[in-house]
């Protein structure tokens, strides 16, 4: 049965990508002799839940038939704040297919959800998750014991998070998040995107210096003025919009407690240690984002001593999960919302894994 429901769910994921490459099919009636419902069919019902005094709202996707569900919650891209976006539509149309309920809900401060998203740390957005792991264990086709979280890139952190703040989380799948700190992980991917772009290394440098003077006033082992005066002479740089710093302008008072500062040193290696549901890692052999070799080799030391943590790198496959192009690491909202999973392996990896782990 569970390689049944591995074997459906892959079908389907590749049908996906492949009919997602061609035209819409035409409305007219000869078409239609030859079209069929779909089995198993999919359905969806709203959902809202709170977390605190922030509502949030979402939608889940699960079979139309049967009983003791496992389920999925999802986490998200930091650029992929809606339940629409692509990155999720074969979470959506997928998973079903094998038995599981889907929630993927609208993010706090966008979509239909209240709330902010600014100062609030990684730990609220993980409870949002769990909040909505217990709304979907409150629908009775839901079996509670069987809930996971599944996320990608910041989402990916987020999963694992929320695994060790939930004594009842059943698993979690990380899709293309670092196992260093953000500060280091933005180290590497800034430094990648002056090269996709064509800056010369002096320029890469220079950028990495100013990141470092702006991380040592937050840390206290640089002046204020020192960091500033850096930010003041990238300001002028042709590539400041693109490198994720701040102007002088905004740099803290209090750095001790500056939430870019907390965020920046978040360490997610702590929340795998913390974790004790099965945990699946995936990442793309070809991600500019991520330091891969890095993450997994933290991952290959800490698999020996916990065998609940699995991980896979695809070939062929980027940051997304989609095949990698002519990269840019464009990373505008609309880019990202549009981007979707296409790599056969990531939907066989990830298919294989939950028919072993999860579907009974």
């Amino acid at each position: 049965m569970r390689s049944r429901c591995a074997i459906v769910f892959i079908a389907i994921v590749l049908a996906f990508f492949w009919t997602g490459r061609m035209s819409p099919r035409p409305s007219d009636t000869s078409s239609n002799r030859w079209h069929v419902a779909s089995n198993p069919e999919v359905i969806s019902q709203d959902i809202q839940f709170v977390n605190g005094d922030t509502h949030l709202a979402g939608t889940v996707y699960l079979p139309k038939n049967g009983a003791r569900l496992p389920g999925v919650v999802v986490l998200h891209h930091a650029g992929a704040a809606t339940r629409d976006s692509g990155l999720y539509r074969h979470l959506r149309e997928g998973l079903p297919t094998m038995g599981f309920a889907v929630l993927i809900y609208d993010r706090r401060g966008s979509g239909r959800s209240g709330g902010e998203l600014q100062k609030v740390d990684y730990e609220t957005l993980a409870d949002d998750a769990i909040a909505g792991q217990h709304a979907l264990a409150k629908l009775s086709r839901i079996d509670s014991s069987r809930i996971g979280f599944w996320g990608l890139s910041q989402g990916g952190w987020l999963a694992v998070l929320a695994a060790g703040r939930s004594p009842d989380a059943a698993f979690a799948v990380s899709v293309s998040a670092p196992l260093v700190t953000a500060a280091e992980q933005m180290e590497f991917a800034t430094g990648n995107l002056l090269t996709v772009r064509g800056y010369p290394q002096s320029d890469v440098r220079e950028m990495l210096e100013t990141r470092r003077a702006w991380m040592g006033y937050l840390h206290g082992t640089n002046s204020r003025d020192a960091a500033a005066e850096a930010l003041r002479k990238a300001e002028s740089k042709p590539w400041f919009d693109l490198v994720y710093l701040p102007r002088a302008s905004q740099l803290p008072s209090d750095p001790e407690h500056d939430a870019s500062r907390r965020r920046l040193d978040d360490d997610p290696f702590a929340a795998v240690l913390r974790a004790q549901a099965p945990l699946l890692f995936i990442y793309g052999d070809s991600d500019p984002w991520v330091p891969v070799e890095k993450s997994v080799a933290r991952l290959q030391s800490l698999s020996q001593r916990q065998p609940n943590i699995e991980y896979a790198v695809i070939a062929n496959a980027d940051h997304e999960m989609m095949t990698p192009g002519n990269e840019t690491m464009q990373a505008d909202a609309e880019t990202t919302r549009n981007k979707a999973p296409q790599t056969p392996a990531y939907f066989m990896v990830l298919g294989s894994w939950l028919s072993r782990r999860v579907a009974k």
